[in-house]
């Protein structure tokens, strides 16, 4: 049967391994969040690098050695596919990751989310917040630019967002404060001085998403929020059918997956990598399923 479906036996095998995600910490989990809702008979093997993060302020070398590294450990481990859940890392290291490790197909969270962009503006006006170390490396405007020539871009780094998210301050006065010292620039400012101003606007960090209340809030409304999330799952999905790899597509469809099927490796402090997970995550972290790892 397999060899009548163009799947070789190495291909059956592979397919049963899990997919491997990796972030700085946990804000890549609102893509693996996205993942699992898409993809629900896979299983995922999910690394944050909370040891040494954030990315945004490193330089992109030091980036690109820490990417590569948690690359490194995922694969060692047995792994189908590489997603970078991480914008910086994927503005850094996506290249370098593909080159290094070219036996394993390799996606980041970039090209998905700017193809959601460009299909959600009327206008071309795109405003675009992420780390410093995202909007230094200019992908998400090539990206954009690449498929729309004619955008106009409005890049704004907005780096306490990180901090904010892991301690929980999504919401409330203070987390609209902030948004609105990042964002009035961009929106209110040139609305009342009768200006155009971006309707689309990417959350260009996978830790801004539990921030989207107060950004959409000083924003304004008729302003589009775009994350990378769905959109990088679907492109997964799509990449793993057409290499026969999902286990949607074989014999194991249907066969529902057993508890655990979403491990869990940090490098640092894995309570409080379980609390902030499960925030970000929406689901209980079983400490069985959280490993303490060195890389």
């Amino acid at each position: 049967m397999l060899a009548s479906q163009g799947i070789t036996s190495a291909q059956s095998a592979l397919r049963e391994l899990p997919i491997g995600l990796f972030d700085s910490g946990v804000g890549g989990m609102t893509v693996l969040r996205a993942m699992r809702g898409i993809l629900p008979n896979e299983s995922f093997l999910y690394l944050g690098d909370t040891a040494r993060s954030p990315y945004g302020p490193k330089s992109v070398e030091t980036v690109q050695e820490y990417a590569l590294e948690a690359a490194a450990e995922l694969l060692r481990r047995g792994i189908k596919m590489l997603v970078i859940a991480c914008n910086t890392a994927t503005a850094a290291a996506l290249e370098k990751i593909r080159d290094t490790f070219p036996q394993i197909e390799t996606i980041g969270v970039i090209e998905p989310g700017a193809e959601a962009a460009c299909r959600a503006t009327h206008t071309g006006r795109i405003a675009v917040i992420a780390t410093h170390g995202t909007i230094r490396g200019r992908a998400y405007e090539q990206a954009i630019l690449r498929r729309m020539p004619q955008a106009e871009l409005f890049p704004v780094p907005c780096p306490l967002f990180v901090a904010m998210a892991e301690d929980g301050l999504v919401e409330g006065p203070l987390a609209t404060g902030i948004a609105a010292r990042y964002l009035d620039p961009v929106f209110r400012i040139p609305r009342e001085q009768g200006l155009e101003t971006p309707d689309t606007l990417v959350l260009a960090c996978t830790h801004f998403p539990l921030l989207q209340s107060a950004i959409a809030e000083v924003a304004g409304p008729g302003v589009t929020l775009v994350d990378s999330a769905t959109n990088t799952a679907r492109a997964v999905k799509k990449i793993l059918r057409e290499k026969h790899l999902d286990r949607g597509s074989g014999p194991s469809a249907g066969i529902p997956l057993c508890p655990g099927s979403t491990r869990f490796l940090t490098t640092d402090d894995t309570d409080r990598f379980t609390r902030l997970g499960e925030l970000f995550l929406g689901m209980t972290l079983a400490p069985c399923t959280v490993e303490l790892v060195k890389i």
